[in-house]
């Protein structure tokens, strides 16, 4: 299974929450479950919830690297 089929239904369910974490390196690495969407930026039309989503995961996933 490609990662792209694994979001299908994350993205269908959750699309302004959906968040990718990077596994096996050696720092955390989140990002936002979707593109780039040049076609809408600068138009005031961008949903920030997934980069605010993905931004708190890496928080969490700090905070309990710290505790283990």
């Amino acid at each position: 299974m490609y990662h792209d089929q694994g979001l299908i239904p994350l993205k269908l369910t959750g699309f302004n929450q959906a968040v990718n974490i990077t596994l096996g390196l050696p720092f955390v690495r989140t990002s936002p479950g979707h593109g780039t969407a040049y076609d809408i930026a600068g138009k005031n039309k961008a949903n920030p919830e997934s980069l605010i989503q993905a931004i708190k995961i890496a928080l969490q996933c700090t905070r309990n690297q710290r505790k283990a």
